[in-house]
């Protein structure tokens, strides 16, 4: 019987740091890589940072995300790798790629993208401060 090994990479990004984040995703697919993983899940919007708000208006910004998922892609040779970034077809989408042995399989689009209150965190999660 055969293995799966699965990875979680609950990494701390920075909101807009391209580079910086994709580093981060890079690095740890190679960690992954040395464990032999089969499978390795990023956070949603690994690639821009949560939330990546204002940023979402400049085209440059989200051409520069998909770039950065390109090398990802490439990266995933010998495992799959899921990974959250900014997509745009006709619209900007909170967007999943999944790669799989340095090819681009699949994205997925959420189709809902929720920014009220309730998904506030900091509004609920400061110091002192209770969820209702």
């Amino acid at each position: 019987m055969r293995n799966l090994r699965l990875a979680m990479a609950q990494i701390n990004t920075t909101v807009g740091d391209l580079e910086g984040n994709t580093n981060k995703i890079l690095s740890f697919i190679e960690k992954a890589r040395e464990y032999q993983t089969d499978l390795v899940i990023f956070p949603e919007m690994a690639v821009t940072g949560y939330p990546p708000e204002d940023l979402l208006f400049h085209n440059s910004f989200i051409e520069s995300n998909i770039e950065k998922v390109q090398d990802i892609v490439a990266a995933s040779r010998g495992m799959t790798v899921v990974v959250g970034f900014v997509n745009y077809s006709q619209s900007i989408f909170n967007s999943a790629a999944i790669a799989h042995n340095g090819k681009l399989v699949t994205i997925y689009n959420k189709i809902f993208l929720p920014n009220y209150g309730v998904f506030d965190e900091e509004r609920y999660f400061t110091k002192g401060s209770e969820c209702p």
